[in-house]
């Protein structure tokens, strides 16, 4: 495994017991400067991975708390009048920082949810005719509760497709629980996290050494495979736009950088596949009864693609 990536995964495991697979996959969305939708139910250590992430890397980190009284202009910032010279100034919004915690966020009004969309894609915000830009590396993770809907507001599917990968945490194991326990006793385990282990500028160079990871023909043909046959499908009435085959193309790239690489192979497709896949597709009742969710549907597409020699 890459250095950086193993000194940035050990320093997180210092808060985080287990859930190396979760670890990994938001490094790899990391690395294609993506974002991650963690959805779990509470109290399994979302909020604290996220911190740990941002700990970890020493970055800027701002956490904002989704409620449906929160306006756009807690997220972009807002222009007002200097009093001291009469002049318009920006002041800055949630969004102005390198980790972006939006938690609970289908409990925010669709307005405060669609006024990520800019920053997530361009990242940058427009405001009063300005166009201000987000600091780099610059990444959203989004937590929600996916068992309780009283008061919340479903995400649409144009702010789903925004999210490079849809995570789930899970229940730990019992040995790991125990260990959870253990690392509480003496207050919060965020604490253990004294320095960052990479830097802001470190992520970014190795951005830059993800993208001249080779891709073969043949493996480009898989991923479009997977992709157009989502789109073909009577178990599926939305199928998964070319943002997705893009999503999954540099996500691939990420997965051979991090297990030292030059090349893609397919295991590094069907690693990924089904966190970067499986929420931008919308399944039909006929797919419903079939395969109940959208996971077990990508899953059955991996395992029925022919895989490329």
């Amino acid at each position: 495994m890459n250095n950086s990536v193993l000194s940035l995964q050990n320093s997180i495991n210092k808060v985080i017991v287990g859930k190396n697979d979760t670890i990994n996959k938001i490094i790899i969305a990391l690395l294609c400067e993506g974002h991650i939708l963690l959805e779990d139910v509470p109290g399994v250590g979302k909020t604290q991975l996220v911190t740990s992430l941002s700990r970890s890397i020493g970055g800027k980190f701002n956490r904002i708390q989704l409620t449906p009284d929160v306006m756009p202009s807690d997220i972009t910032g807002f222009t007002a009048i200097d009093q001291k010279n009469g002049e318009f100034i920006y002041r800055e919004g949630a969004v102005m920082c390198n980790f972006l915690l939006a938690d609970e966020i289908n409990r925010a009004s669709p307005k405060v949810q669609s006024s990520l969309l800019e920053a997530m894609e361009e990242y940058q915000i427009s405001l009063d005719g300005v166009t201000h830009k987000l600091p780099k590396p610059f990444m959203v993770l989004a937590t929600q509760n996916p068992v309780e809907t009283y008061g919340t507001y479903h995400l649409p599917e144009a702010q789903m497709d925004r999210f490079f990968m849809k995570l789930s945490m899970g229940y730990p194991l019992e040995d790991e629980e125990i260990k959870i326990l253990e690392r509480t006793e003496n207050g919060n385990p965020i604490s253990n996290i004294t320095e960052p282990a990479v830097s802001v500028d470190d992520i970014q160079a190795l951005q830059q050494q993800v993208k001249n990871i080779k891709v073969a023909e043949n493996i480009k043909k898989y991923i479009i495979s997977l992709v157009s046959s989502t789109r073909q499908s009577p178990y599926v009435t939305l199928g998964i736009s070319p943002r997705g085959s893009i999503a999954l193309y540099r996500g691939a790239k990420a997965c051979a950088f991090v297990y030292e690489r030059p090349f893609v192979v397919p295991e590094d497709i069907k690693s990924i596949a089904i966190s970067v896949l499986s929420h931008r597709i919308i399944l039909s009742q006929q797919g419903k009864n079939t395969f109940g969710t959208p996971e077990k549907f990508i899953q059955n597409l991996i395992d029925t693609t022919e895989i490329p020699v």
